[in-house]
């Protein structure tokens, strides 16, 4: 024992080196700089990444976004037959032919072709412009410095620190709290990856793989940026991202004790698993080693700025077409038809009983926060202040919608059932806005 104490040491004294500590401090305080630090440049108050995003589409030409856009939508819409992806599941082929269509409808937009409701202001140009235009640019932008917060030892730090948290209240272990960090500053589909392999590495039971995926696999801090812009409360940004990081995660919380996720076996993937160790104590100054160790094996800076960028690329291309696709037909069944207004009366009662502003039309923005993240904002855009800021949080919490996440949930190993993602989805859906309201009204 002595002498693995004495190995233990040694090896966590070789990590403590002004380089590993360098990396670990400045690369995640300029991560954080750049993701949380509100900043006022030209009378306008947000973050360094929307003011980045802001002065690129004010300095590149319409024409060349354009272009790029549609290099973006063509080589989305076009990977999942290349790669021969597109028929693994029902949801694949679905959401493959969905890009196809987005395709064809952001060439329409571009080239200006196609029928005149198309062309309506709250139409295709809205997304066009308000949703495409913005998170073609964001997402790579955002992925370069998600590698300052996610390389160098942040996430480790977090996570070791939150392990007597995670098991009591969300039943999971220790470890998942870098997933949910990693999803809830990075991307469900980071997440997602790592949910993954972790379960498939036997470190997750169903129950608890389950669980993270539902829970934490929420949109990223860049879509954040996205929603809040198209709603225009930036002004409130900090207050609207640290509210909905406890608010879904609160209900999640209660959400790992109810049906359906509660019923689900705390089995392995290969029968024995490998359950994390518990950690009793000096829980800082091992959180302090990991975090300096993971800084110590990381790759050079260039390398996880050139791999982000990859997956930010490669996430545009998988979310644009859908966008276009998902949100335009979403726009027009609100538009033109009344599906989600007779869906919308599902949670008419809790939003008229919980004396929200225009019960009716947060009702009708609940009902389609299914379909895509974005749709229930378009919604209320005109909306009061405190009307958006729950439909902001709503989009968030809610996690399941079926253009991006719940087909990503799909094609990993874990396994999920449609109609109990549904049954999640709607459970979450209350309970956000049952605690979101109260806190609307205590701070708006």
């Amino acid at each position: 024992m002595k002498a693995e104490n004495i190995t233990e040491t040694t090896m966590a004294h070789s990590y403590i080196k002004f380089s590993n500590i360098f990396k670990l401090v400045f690369y995640s305080a300029v991560g954080a700089f750049m993701f949380f630090i509100p900043i006022t440049i030209d009378g306008k108050s947000s973050i360094m990444l929307d003011h980045i995003v802001t002065f690129l589409r004010g300095g590149i030409p319409p024409f060349v976004i354009h272009f790029y856009i549609a290099i973006i939508l063509v080589v989305g819409a076009t990977y999942p037959f290349v790669t021969r992806t597109w028929n693994k599941t029902i949801t694949s082929t679905i959401m493959s032919f969905l890009k196809v269509v987005g395709l064809i409808l952001g060439l329409m937009l571009i080239l200006g072709v196609g029928p005149a409701w198309m062309f309506q202001e709250d139409m295709g140009p809205f997304i066009l412009n308000a949703l495409v235009t913005p998170v073609s640019i964001l997402v790579p932008v955002g992925a370069l410095f998600l590698a300052l917060l996610v390389g160098y030892g942040l996430l480790e730090f977090i996570g070791i620190l939150m392990q007597p948290v995670m098991r009591p209240i969300f039943r999971t272990p220790g470890r998942s709290a870098i997933d949910a960090v990693a999803s809830f500053v990075g991307s469900y589909s980071i997440g997602l990856l790592v949910t993954n392999r972790i379960y498939n590495e036997g470190k997750y039971t169903k129950r608890e793989a389950i669980i993270v995926a539902t829970g934490f696999s929420t949109v990223s801090a860049t879509f954040m940026v996205v929603i809040a812009n198209t709603l225009d409360i930036m002004s409130i940004w900090n207050f609207y991202f640290w509210t909905s990081l406890v608010i879904t995660f609160t209900v999640t919380a209660i959400t790992t004790r109810l049906w359906p996720i509660s019923s689900t076996p705390d089995t392995y993937v290969n029968g024995e698993g490998d359950p994390e160790l518990v950690i009793e104590k000096d829980r800082l100054k091992t959180a302090w080693n990991e975090a300096l160790k993971v800084a110590d094996d990381s790759e050079p800076l260039y390398r996880y700025i050139l791999v982000s960028l990859k997956e930010g690329i490669q996430m545009v291309m998988s979310i644009l077409p859908t966008i276009l696709s998902v949100g335009l037909l979403g726009l027009v069944l609100a538009t033109y038809t009344p599906i989600f207004d007779l869906l919308g009366y599902i949670f008419y009662p809790i939003t008229y009983l919980l004396k929200i502003p225009e019960p009716l039309l947060v009702a009708k923005a609940s009902a389609i926060s299914i379909t895509e993240i974005f749709l229930p904002s378009l919604l209320v855009v005109g909306a009061p202040l405190m009307t958006k800021y729950i439909v902001a949080v709503l989009s968030v919490s809610s996690i399941l919608f079926f253009s991006a996440s719940i087909p990503s949930m799909l094609a990993t190993d874990i396994p999920f059932s449609v109609p109990k993602l549904v049954v999640i989805w709607f459970i979450r859906v209350v309970l956000t806005l049952m605690i979101t309201t109260p806190v609307a009204y205590l701070f708006l």
